[in-house]
């Protein structure tokens, strides 16, 4: 674990270092330093102005300093010479409880206090466009059910195949790359870790895709609907959770159904007990909703849920339970914050093992075709404002991520649906210029 920055530098041939936080909407920022003066940023952080990121900052507030984690530095596998190092924000010598680092770390800390270690993997799906973003960027996958076509796979090999090979570089384990559901969308998987090491990696992805397909002369994006008619960007995350030593699963139970204790019940009931609210955290867009509550698509299906309920292993619900001692959250999507991702499944999680949350009955329904006979299943937002209004509701959860986040991104993101509002759109005048 890397602990000395400079001493990194100076062993791997690193010329410059990106320090880089995250902010509420999930921007990457940073600030690209020279080796030479990496110690010094190391100890007091590289100074920003907050507010002009997406944090609930003014201009009057004091430096904002991104202080690097050094145990997260990753050298770029496509450009070796620069290293990029997660950072945790600071102000006035103390963390910014709104930074969503910051945040998640908090709440790794409190399940600590409780013995417990939670460990997720993401799959963080993607397209790849045209430069200009305007297409997918193969005229050739068009298929009516593309998932998995082996061709077309093999048509972007260059790209797949090199940001997998900086992954197997970088020690994450990857083992599997496919072509997902949508026409131009793929799914790259890598092996799962403790939370933060994941949103590190989550975040840190996310940057690499979008590098090496601007190499290639490719554009890709996580957006969640980029296209009508075609399967959204799902970004499932899988849960599991462990004692602190991280070798024996805590919820697992061979003798309970789905192989999940009565403790990973309660855990996945919090979780199902803050859905909706929770809708504004892993489905943070106006587009969100576009694929949440999408028609089928061409190949058949949406893979999305929008009812809170939870199964076996069914793909066609919220939740699904496909293993002992650990299940999959469907809910959130490409455009999810990495760290508030963790942050609020560790929140809603600690929340039903507090107050001994019952998940209800699963479900077997095909949701897809027999959805209709689950009416009286909560439903999830229709929309950006709903999911927003259903977190200001939520007192436990807002207490559980923190007043300061929880007012400051609700600020934000009612702001930004103000916006979407205000805007004026083509549609408006095909379908209401001669009323």
């Amino acid at each position: 674990m890397t602990t000395d920055l400079a001493a990194f530098a100076a062993d791997r041939g690193v010329k410059y270092f990106m320090i880089s936080y995250t902010d509420l909407f999930g921007a990457q920022r940073a600030k690209l330093v020279p080796a030479q003066a990496i110690a010094e940023m190391q100890k007091d952080g590289a100074g920003f102005a907050g507010f002009a990121t997406w944090l609930d900052m003014t201009p009057a507030h004091p430096d904002l300093f991104a202080v690097p984690d050094a145990s997260a530095a990753i050298q770029l596998p496509w450009k070796p010479e620069v290293a990029w190092v997660a950072a945790d924000c600071v102000m006035e010598e103390k963390p910014v409880a709104q930074a969503p680092r910051v945040l998640l770390k908090r709440l790794v800390d409190e399940a600590a206090a409780q013995g417990l270690r939670v460990k997720t993997g993401v799959e963080a799906e993607f397209f790849l466009l045209t430069r200009d973003g305007s297409a997918i960027s193969d005229v050739y996958d068009g298929g009516d059910k593309p998932c998995y076509d082996q061709q077309a796979l093999l048509r972007r090999y260059d790209v797949i195949a090199e940001i997998c090979d900086h992954m197997l570089a970088l020690g994450w384990k990857p083992y599997q790359n496919d072509h997902e559901d949508a026409n131009g969308q793929f799914e790259m998987n890598w092996e799962y870790d403790d939370a933060l090491a994941t949103a590190d990696k989550h975040s840190f992805f996310k940057f690499m895709v979008k590098s090496v397909a601007e190499k290639h002369g490719l554009r890709a994006t996580f957006m969640p609907k980029p296209f009508k008619g075609l399967t959204g960007n799902g970004c499932h995350c899988h849960i599991s959770v462990w004692d602190l030593a991280g070798t024996t699963n805590a919820f697992a139970d061979p003798a309970a159904p789905f192989g999940l204790s009565a403790a990973g019940k309660t855990f996945l009931g919090g979780i199902m007990k803050h859905a909706t609210a929770l809708a504004a955290i892993t489905n943070p867009t106006v587009n969100s909703y576009k694929r949440i509550n999408a028609p089928r698509t061409i190949s058949g299906a949406t893979w999305s849920p929008n009812t809170i309920t939870w199964t076996g292993n069914n793909r066609t619900h919220m939740v699904r339970v496909p293993g002992p001692g650990r299940f999959e959250l469907r809910l959130p999507d490409g455009a999810v914050n990495p760290y508030l991702l963790q942050a609020a499944i560790i929140a809603t999680g600690l929340d039903g093992l507090a107050t001994k949350a019952d998940p209800g009955p699963h479900s077997d329904l095909d949701m897809f075709n027999e959805g209709f006979k689950a009416a009286d299943a909560p439903r999830l937002p229709l929309n950006l404002l709903d999911a927003l209004r259903a977190f200001e509701a939520d007192t436990t959860l807002r207490a559980a991520l923190g007043e300061e986040f929880s007012a400051g991104y609700l600020k934000l993101k009612h702001e930004e649906w103000t916006a979407y509002c205000s805007h004026f759109t083509q549609w408006e005048r095909e379908t209401t210029l001669d009323i």
